[in-house]
């Protein structure tokens, strides 16, 4: 496993990374923001578009996902859910490719919650693609996924205070 220079709480693989943020909100909260898929956008700034394929179903094991990023790939992504256990993880797999996965992890701890995001993706072109992808597309996505995280705290710690103005966001 190689480790790159990456913002603190960031661990990256040959295809992907993963990064952590701890807040001050409740897991069941958390975790109800993460299954709102169709809000991913709001709080992941390399997404551009999410949706579930069959809205009138909740997030569940076998759930399909569309999903539009800054990720290296196709236009729109179909991603299914093959791991989901309710309040703790949810899981999506890439449809046409097994090497692609995006993962939520929502930990409990004493006094603070922790959401840890994993995001796997393919690098195509031998170890040049491998070099060029580090120095540019996996860069943008640590910072993106960073600032993406600070933004998921920022929700679930508003949203948690008496009377909070987004209750229809």
């Amino acid at each position: 496993m190689a480790i790159l220079s990456a913002p603190l709480g960031a661990q990256t693989s040959a295809h992907g990374l993963s990064q952590s943020q701890e807040f001050d909100s409740d897991a069941k909260t958390a975790f109800a923001l993460v299954c709102e898929v169709e809000k991913w956008p709001v709080w992941m700034s390399f997404l551009r578009s999410s949706r579930r394929v069959d809205p009138s179903a909740p997030v569940g094991l076998g759930s399909e996902v569309a999903l539009r990023s800054s990720i290296p790939g196709e236009e729109e992504e179909l991603y299914e859910v093959d791991r989901f256990i309710d309040g703790h993880i949810v899981s999506l797999v890439g449809a046409f490719s097994v090497r692609r996965r995006l993962e939520f992890r929502i930990e409990r701890k004493s006094q603070y919650s922790r959401l840890v995001v994993r995001c796997d993706y393919p690098t195509y072109g031998g170890v040049l693609g491998a070099l060029v992808d580090r120095m540019t597309n996996r860069r943008k996505l640590e910072s993106e996924l960073h600032a993406s995280l600070v933004h998921f705290k920022g929700l679930v710690e508003f949203d948690r205070r008496e009377g909070a103005i987004l209750d229809d966001f």
